[in-house]
């Protein structure tokens, strides 16, 4: 055993795609048990040893957000009570993001300390995917590694014969993602759309006006997330009364909570492409969602970490291998 080994370890919020990526890389999962107390107190232990290795922790902390949060820092502490070399957090979906500043007085900036919370725990990097906000990885002192969903999802709609480069216009949903929208449309060779919109409550979303032409053309929304589906679905109304051909959404974390699987089902979007990065319980697996696999993305990128290599380049490169423009 040289200090170059390595373990991957799987928690329970997404064992799914933590298989998915063990298999991209051809190493096993190993061996852990959680388990629970009469009273709820969350119980760990690693069933093998990881003295001297490099530890991969793949464990997204989506709903239930307090109790995945909670397994990911108690497996922090065992992994390095148990004398692991290096602890890798690999966080496909990091929960508390939102709360990444002061919007009112008197508020907390929670994804800060849900970052301090890791790090004093005993992480020594994170691998994130798609932070709601990019300064979030400033509040680590530890490195943070971020990937992006865009490529992926370029690759669905590049790949799709419904869909023409000159029909298609990438619409976000708020002035906040403009550039997101732009990172997709730069993959599609597409212009780009905003809506204008107030919020006059939490999870409450009302359309302004469109700036941008949809008119006649396939509209794709994109977001980081979609969390009650009530501002994609308004968005959705509104491109369809401004002459949009079609309208679909895509988004890399479905968090999809309260009436979001109503709402869409009930909404003008045709799809709703999704990738695996929160595991969907089977209610809300409807025809509308089509869901996309991060596993080879993750994969390549915990190779390149053991490996010292950047993982920056792994964007173009993943797009490059999966989509060949004619």
């Amino acid at each position: 055993m040289t200090a170059h080994d390595y373990k991957i370890f799987s928690l329970n919020s997404n064992e799914g795609l933590a298989q998915k990526v063990a298999d991209c890389i051809g190493k096993p999962l190993g061996k852990i048990n959680v388990s629970h107390f009469s009273d709820g107190e969350i119980s760990i232990n690693i069933e093998e040893s990881i003295r001297g290795y490099n530890v991969f922790i793949i464990q997204s902390t989506s709903s239930p957000v307090n109790d995945n949060l909670m397994e990911l820092l108690i497996m922090i502490d065992a992994c390095r009570r148990a004398s692991a070399h290096q602890i890798n957090v690999v966080i496909p979906y990091f929960g508390y993001a939102r709360q990444d500043r002061k919007a009112k007085p008197r508020e907390p900036i929670s994804s800060k300390l849900v970052a301090s919370m890791i790090e004093r725990a005993g992480a020594t990097r994170v691998l994130a995917l798609d932070l709601h906000a990019a300064q979030i990885q400033g509040f680590f002192d530890i490195p943070v590694d971020h990937l992006l969903g865009a490529p992926l999802l370029a690759t669905h709609y590049l790949d799709n014969p419904d869909y023409e480069d000159n029909d298609m216009v990438v619409v976000s949903p708020d002035h906040g993602g403009v550039t997101r929208a732009r990172k997709l449309a730069e993959f599609l060779h597409a212009p780009i759309a905003i809506i204008d919109k107030r919020r006059p409550k939490a999870n409450v979303a009302e359309v302004m006006n469109i700036i941008g032409d949809v008119k006649d053309k396939h509209a794709i929304i994109i977001d980081d997330m979609i969390d009650t589906a009530g501002t994609i679905c308004a968005a959705a109304d509104a491109l369809t009364e401004e002459g949009a051909a079609s309208v679909t959404a895509c988004c890399t974390h479905p968090v999809l909570s309260g009436p979001a699987i109503d709402r869409l089902e009930a909404s003008t979007i045709r799809e709703v492409v999704v990738t695996d990065s929160i595991a969907l319980p089977e209610e809300k697996k409807i025809d509308k969602i089509k869901v996309l696999s991060v596993s080879e993305l993750i994969g390549e990128a915990i190779v390149r970490i053991q490996a010292n290599r950047s993982v920056s380049p792994l964007f173009r490169e993943r797009f490059d291998g999966m989509h060949t423009e004619d």
